[in-house]
């Protein structure tokens, strides 16, 4: 089950709004030090996928097995662009820092402790 907050949908729909509409899928992106995270792209459904229709020309797809994984799966907006959030538990924090390299780290709750 995929969830979208009005504010997320309003800027959805903005954005399609002088163009044609595509579906968006959710997938598991990688995250360097912050570990992966569930992202937004333009995509069209595949074979494995689930698709959700919500309403105001928005559909959704994402992959059957990661869908199992990680529903319900809620959508918002933040000064920072889209957030997901979901039942997916994702660890962050990897060991991707042990270097002592924080360039590319870039959260107030750095995985390199600072």
């Amino acid at each position: 089950m995929i969830e979208i907050t009005d504010a997320a949908r309003k800027e959805l729909v903005a954005f399609f709004a002088d163009k044609e509409a595509s579906p968006v899928r959710v997938y598991l992106a990688p995250g360097g030090c912050s570990g992966p995270r569930l992202s937004l792209a333009l995509d069209t459904p595949g074979d494995g996928d689930e698709t959700f229709d919500l309403g105001d020309n928005l559909t959704f797809v994402i992959d059957r097995a990661l869908l199992d994984k990680a529903q319900p799966i809620s959508i918002d907006l933040s000064y920072h662009g889209f957030t997901l959030e979901s039942a997916l538990e994702l660890g962050g924090h990897g060991g991707s820092c042990g270097s002592g390299s924080c360039g590319g780290c870039g959260s107030s709750s750095s995985c390199c402790g600072h």
